[in-house]
């Protein structure tokens, strides 16, 4: 009797507590987590893809690969002196792709290579989990474009400078020779100004 109300009480404590794990589910937005198996694996080997904007065919290969084993990864394309030193200190190479698996460096695709280190770092097999879809990053080149095309914050003008000055035109004075009309110069006792003699 004792386990048959204990039994009852859990249930009814699990029933009640569904729609509160509902509620903390991820938003189709984010996109759903990997499964457990993949995110243990991943903190342990973490996999990042080094690939190059006009690497068309092996990056593309090793990048389906990796989506048909359900491998979340890193991507870094390699388009600059930065990024090239980068790749360099990883794999002591200058070819694309490579692919890091954990501390396993693998330089160029090799679909059996690629395979027997994902399994050995404990990544299910292809089939296991549903394929990921993810895709390759835009061009770098695109990036820059963007940047150099943001408009530059016009510069503030400072307290003599008249090439934007809102309000009235300046007053010429009686010795201004710009060609502007005014008052004809008052002669002194030396003559009026700007007379040759």
């Amino acid at each position: 009797m004792i386990l048959r109300a204990f039994l009852t009480s859990l249930a009814v404590l699990v029933l009640s507590s569904a729609p509160a794990a509902q509620a903390q589910s991820p938003t189709p937005s984010e996109g759903p987590p990997p499964p457990f198996a993949i995110a243990r694996v991943q903190k342990d080997f973490p996999v990042t893809l080094y690939s190059a904007p006009n690497c068309k065919e092996p990056c593309e290969n090793a990048r389906t690969a990796l989506n048909k084993r359900s491998v979340p990864f890193t991507e870094i394309q390699v388009w600059n002196e930065e990024t090239m030193q980068k790749l360099k200190s990883v794999s002591d190479a200058d070819q694309i792709p490579v692919l890091v698996v954990g501390r396993s460096v693998l330089v160029g695709f090799e679909p059996g290579q690629l395979d027997d280190a994902l399994s050995v770092a404990g990544y299910p097999p292809a089939g296991s989990y549903p394929p990921r879809k993810q895709a390759a990053p835009p061009p770098p080149e695109s990036e820059a474009k963007a940047a150099a095309a943001k408009p530059e914050p016009e510069p503030k003008l400072g307290p003599y400078d008249t090439s934007r000055l809102k309000g009235p035109a300046p007053k010429t004075g009686p010795y201004d020779t710009s060609g502007l009309k005014g008052p004809a110069p008052k002669p002194g006792p030396y003559g009026v100004p700007a007379e040759t003699k």
